[in-house]
């Protein structure tokens, strides 16, 4: 029995290298004539490199991550006898496990001469690195001489991608994630698809597409071709659901926001798809009690009060009894009773509060001055710098 492995890939453009000259030349318009009638070029653009036909792989060519692998295999009886019980098995063995890539574990009864077994296996490649394409054979001969031989086929998978992934924090517990995706290979590829799973505790939102006369358009163009060694920043905000968004425990930690898809198609078109393993950040900590703001206006008229609301929640594991002092600062003056008792706060609780204030200085002004004290415990927590407003005049606002 022969055996033969061949791996099956889409065919490539045929590219044929142009050879011309100036008419005043030796060869004169014989370089140009020669172009026009090759069959491969394209009519009308021969000097360009790129051609009409399909040419057959010539070489087992490059293996990327997240495609998929197709070999053929067949096993010919080159002899003048009848064998039996002809078993082929294909394995393929990378650095952590071994898979049985065959389409039927059953043994074929007989294989007459000049005949032959045919096999198609298919694999999506998910490791990195070494990978060995094992193939056995096992037949009977007439004699009832049992025989056994195997080929081993050494293939490297290569990385396609290349994905950074950074984090920032927002005020409001949204998290924004920038994705920065590179082609590391050696030809442009389609990107078909780039979103973002979230975990269960948050809910998505992409924001790689801009509104046009009520049409959604990315913001990379009709053309999502990303070409070899280009980067490309997808970005995305989470935002807790509101059943975890009101636990504070829920926003302490290690927090596990989700995965990448990532599809894509390459030559002509075939395609690939990686999955990220799960993304996590490392949220900000408050503390046992944060203090943020729910609302505010961004400009307010000079010596005339306005309101923001507080939102104040105990990330603590033990409850707190809360006293709420506030203190003037140059600029910006509290309105109402300081030292006012908020009342008790169990742990992942929280509490809004509306405040009322007024800047005596103009211009940009930061909202400072906010003391909570655990009775309890006697320790006092100092909030400064909570959020920033616009002082103007009442004559230039009002025109």
């Amino acid at each position: 029995l022969i055996f033969a492995v061949m791996r099956l890939t889409k065919p490539t453009l045929f590219t044929n290298i142009p050879v011309t000259c100036e008419e005043r030349d030796l060869p004169g318009n014989l370089f140009n004539q020669l172009m026009k009638d090759d069959p491969s070029t394209v009519k009308g653009a021969e000097t360009l490199m790129l051609g009409e036909m399909l040419t057959l792989p010539q070489n087992f060519g490059n293996i990327f991550l997240g495609e998929t692998f197709s070999s053929y295999i067949s096993v010919h009886n080159d002899s003048n006898q009848v064998v039996k019980d002809i078993l082929v098995k294909a394995d393929l063995q990378t650095s952590s496990q071994r898979l049985n890539l065959s389409a039927s574990s059953a043994a074929v009864a007989e294989l007459k001469p000049d005949c032959c077994i045919d096999d198609v296996i298919h694999h999506e490649v998910k490791e990195i690195g070494t990978h060995i394409l094992v193939c056995a054979v096992s037949y009977t001969t007439q004699t009832g001489e049992k025989m056994y031989f195997r080929k081993f086929f050494k293939f490297q998978v290569l990385k396609p991608l290349d994905v950074k992934t950074k984090f920032y924090n927002a005020e409001t517990d949204e998290v924004f994630l920038e994705a920065q995706i590179q082609n590391i290979t050696t030809s442009p590829m389609f990107m078909e698809k780039v979103s973002l799973e979230p975990s269960m505790m948050y809910n998505v939102a992409e924001l790689n597409t801009v509104d046009t006369a009520g049409e959604s358009e990315s913001t990379f163009g009709t053309r999502t071709y990303l070409q070899p060694m280009d980067t490309r920043q997808y970005l995305y905000c989470l935002k807790p659901k509101q059943e975890f968004a009101e636990k504070a425990g829920v926003i302490k930690g290690v927090t596990v926001i989700g995965k990448l898809d990532i599809v894509w198609k390459t030559n002509l078109g075939e395609r690939g798809r990686l999955q990220t393993s799960q993304l996590q950040r490392m949220a900000p900590g408050y503390g046992d009690v944060r203090l943020s703001l729910e609302t505010i206006p961004d400009t307010v008229n000079l010596e005339e009060p306005f309101d923001i609301t507080c939102k104040i929640t105990n990330c603590s594991e033990r409850t707190m009894d809360l006293v709420l002092e506030m203190c003037n600062t140059n600029s910006i003056h509290w309105c109402g009773v300081s030292g006012r008792q908020l009342g008790k706060l169990h742990p992942s609780s929280s509490l809004h509060l509306a405040l009322t204030l007024l800047s005596s200085v103009q211009g940009l002004q930061s909202v400072s001055g906010l003391r909570l004290t655990d009775t309890f415990l006697k320790r006092t927590y100092e909030y400064d710098d909570i959020a920033q407003v616009c002082v103007v005049s009442s004559e230039i606002k009002q025109s």
